[in-house]
């Protein structure tokens, strides 16, 4: 039985659907047909009994049977539709001359005994020939009782069963075959759209398109599946690009501390190296700058760090934040990445309920686009009103 389950495990989905179906489908048939069988039996046997109860003993079968009493039971043996014998009380049978011999069952001696008034039963002829036997009650003469039976061959209505069986048995083979076929096409059919979808990951795992989709029909459970690769995939990809846009923006906003450091520390090894001593002043604001562009890279290398985390899109929670405090240290970067901007600020105490890292990333972004469209030597004006207006004005050149 366990290897039975195991080897229906190892066959395709679509064979095991298909297996399925016409194990369905024979169980069905077979049930139904036994049903048919069972059915036409009874019905046949009850007709035959109904046929047998409505009927009686012709007088003349009768005085023929009495007369063999004692004699040859029956004469020639020929086939006849009914059989008509007599059964005395001491179970002595007197047959026709031209009837084949019943043997006599315990019911009809009851019925010639006056125990019963009459029995329906089954017996045999002397040739085993299998019958179906009425008994009635028989008075011979005045005090001297008998019964006598009429009986009806079975093997009509065996052959009429035995043909049916035959038939119930083909119809049930070609429905069994013909529920397999059908069962392997609606098994295909059915996962027709699997097929597609496996089509479709197997592609995606290859060339790691993930710009492929998949057209949804209806809204079944292969629809609702079509659409959760759809949207798996829309995110895959966007989080590609995510991922792509923070390398480029990493790789840009590395890019101006890190130029400023390698200048200022060029500097200062041509100035080991030629021997010329910079100027004391000159020597310790390159040495702040320096210190501040290392700080500015610290600080950048932070944010990156916060948005690669993959919970980065989650939402932390919210505090009370000083807006003013908050843009304070947003100017710090900002003059650290424009120190030959002129940048001025009039802030009002301000309070609002935001994440706190994610608030000031956004002011820094607003202040590093102020910066970077800012012409050399501009200026930069920051305002937060007593209402709680922002404002960041730049003289730059504007959008287009």
């Amino acid at each position: 039985m366990t290897s039975l389950v195991h080897r229906l495990r190892t066959l395709p989905l679509r064979s095991r659907l298909a297996l399925l179906v016409a194990s369905a489908v024979a169980v069905a048939v077979a049930v139904a047909a036994v049903a048919c069988w069972l059915l036409t039996r009874n019905q046949l046997e009850s007709e035959l009994d109904t046929s047998l109860q409505n009927s009686s003993a012709p007088p003349d079968a009768v005085r023929d049977a009495l007369n063999n009493c004692g004699g040859a039971n029956g004469s020639d043996n020929r086939a006849s539709f009914a059989y008509i014998q007599v059964v005395l009380t001491d179970g002595t049978r007197c047959v026709t001359s031209y009837s084949e011999p019943v043997r006599v069952q315990p019911q009809d001696v009851a019925v010639a005994r006056g125990t019963e008034d009459n029995a329906l039963h089954n017996s045999t002829t002397d040739s085993d020939a299998k019958v179906r036997v009425f008994t009635q009650r028989l008075s011979v003469r005045p005090g001297v009782q008998a019964a006598v039976t009429v009986s009806r061959p079975l093997a009509e209505i065996d052959s009429s069963l035995n043909q049916l069986a035959l038939l119930l048995a083909a119809v049930t083979g070609v429905g069994i075959l013909g529920a397999g076929a059908a069962g392997l096409w609606i098994a295909r059919a059915g996962l027709r759209p699997v097929d597609g979808l496996t089509r479709a990951v197997e592609h995606v795992a290859r060339t790691e398109d993930l710009t492929v989709r998949i057209p949804v029909e209806g809204e079944d459970e292969v629809a609702r599946l079509s659409r959760s690769f759809n949207s798996m995939t829309a995110a895959l990809a966007s989080s590609r690009d995510r991922q792509s846009q923070l390398i480029a923006d990493a790789g840009h906003e590395l890019r101006t501390p890190l130029t400023s450091l390698r200048t200022n520390i060029e500097l200062l090894a041509r100035s080991e190296e030629t021997g010329r001593a910079i100027p004391p002043d000159d020597r310790k604001a390159l040495m702040a700058s320096v210190k501040a562009q290392m700080t500015e890279l610290a600080s950048l290398i932070g944010d990156l760090q916060e948005l690669s985390r993959p919970d980065a899109a989650d939402p932390g929670p919210l505090e009370i934040v000083g807006l003013h405090t908050t843009m304070t240290n947003a100017l710090e970067r900002a003059r650290l990445r424009g120190p030959d901007l002129t940048i001025e600020a009039d802030l009002n105490p301000w309070y609002v309920r935001a994440e706190p890292a994610a608030l000031e990333r956004a002011l820094v972004n607003v202040l590093d686009n102020a910066v970077k469209f800012s012409p050399s030597g501009g200026a930069i004006e920051v305002a937060l009103s007593r209402g709680g207006e922002l404002t960041v004005r730049d003289h730059g050149p504007g959008i287009p």
